[in-house]
C-alpha cells in the first residue's frame, strides 16, 4: 500500500504570517474585551508560538491590538464606498447592510471599541476610531453630491454618523433587537428626515434633496417613506 501523501509545508511570507496573526487576533477581539484575551490564546488560535507573535508584534498586546484595531478600521470605511450611481436611499441601504453586517459580527469588540474604558484604550486607538468616523462622513458627503459643505451640512452628517453608532450599540445591547434589516431601514429614513429638516434651513441641503430625490422611485425607500410621513404630518395642516 503506498503511503499518503503529505502536504508540503508552505512557508509563509512576512505579509501572509502578520495577516494570519492579526485575523486571529481580530476573531479573539470580536466577542472579548481587549484586556480578557492574552498573546498565547492568539497563539494558540493561530497555530503558532508566543515568541512568534513577539517577532511579528514587539510591543506586545497592545501593539497587536491597534494593528487589529486598524485592520477592523480599513473594513469598516469600505463600508460606504459606493459608486455614485443610482438611488441615494439604495446606496445607503447597501452600505449599511455592510457596516451592521461587521457589527453583528465583531459584537462584543465593537462595543468596547465605541464605549471605551478598555485599558488598551489609546490616544492612537482613538484617533483611529475617530479616523472611521470622518472618513464614513465624508463618503456620505461624496454620495450627496457636496464637495464643499457647510458647517450646517457637515453637522448633519456627523450627527448621523452618531447616531448610527448609538443605535448599533443598543442594538446589540437589545440582543440585536430589531431583525438587523429593520434596523437598517430605520437608520436610511433616519438619514432622510435629517436632511430634509436641515433643507428647510439651508440652501445647500436642500440642492441635495432635490438631486437626491430626482433619482429616487415610488418603489424605493424614499417613496416608501413619503406614503408613511405624509398622513401623519397632513394633520398638522392647520399650521399653514
Amino acid at each position: 500500500m503506498t503511503p499518503a501523501a503529505v502536504p508540503a509545508y508552505r512557508r509563509l511570507s512576512v505579509e501572509e504570517r502578520r495577516s494570519q496573526l492579526l485575523e486571529s487576533a481580530l476573531s479573539l477581539f470580536a466577542h472579548r474585551a481587549p484586556e480578557d484575551v492574552s498573546l498565547d490564546e492568539v497563539a494558540e488560535a493561530a497555530g503558532v508560538s508566543r515568541p512568534l507573535v513577539y517577532r511579528y508584534f514587539p510591543g506586545g498586546k497592545q501593539q497587536l491590538y491597534e494593528a487589529a484595531l486598524r485592520s477592523a478600521a480599513d473594513e469598516l470605511e469600505q463600508c460606504f464606498a459606493e459608486a455614485q450611481t443610482g438611488p441615494l436611499t439604495l446606496r445607503l441601504t447597501r452600505a449599511l447592510d455592510r457596516y451592521l453586517t461587521f457589527v453583528d459580527e465583531h459584537d462584543t469588540g465593537f462595543s468596547a471599541l465605541l464605549q471605551g474604558g478598555s485599558v488598551a484604550e489609546t490616544s492612537r486607538t482613538g484617533a483611529i476610531v475617530d479616523e472611521v468616523r470622518r472618513a464614513a462622513a465624508e463618503q456620505i458627503l461624496v454620495h450627496l453630491g457636496v464637495p464643499r459643505p457647510g458647517p450646517r451640512l457637515r453637522m448633519m452628517v456627523r450627527t448621523w454618523i452618531a447616531a448610527v453608532e448609538a443605535a448599533s450599540l443598543i442594538w446589540l445591547d437589545e440582543e440585536k433587537q430589531p431583525p438587523l434589516g429593520e434596523l437598517r431601514d430605520w437608520l436610511v429614513d433616519h438619514l432622510v428626515g435629517l436632511l430634509t429638516v436641515t433643507a428647510a434651513t439651508d440652501a445647500q441641503a436642500a440642492e441635495a434633496v432635490r438631486a437626491a430625490l430626482a433619482l429616487e422611485t415610488a418603489e424605493g425607500s424614499a417613496g416608501v417613506l413619503a406614503r408613511r410621513v405624509i398622513p401623519v404630518v397632513s394633520e398638522a395642516a392647520h399650521l399653514l
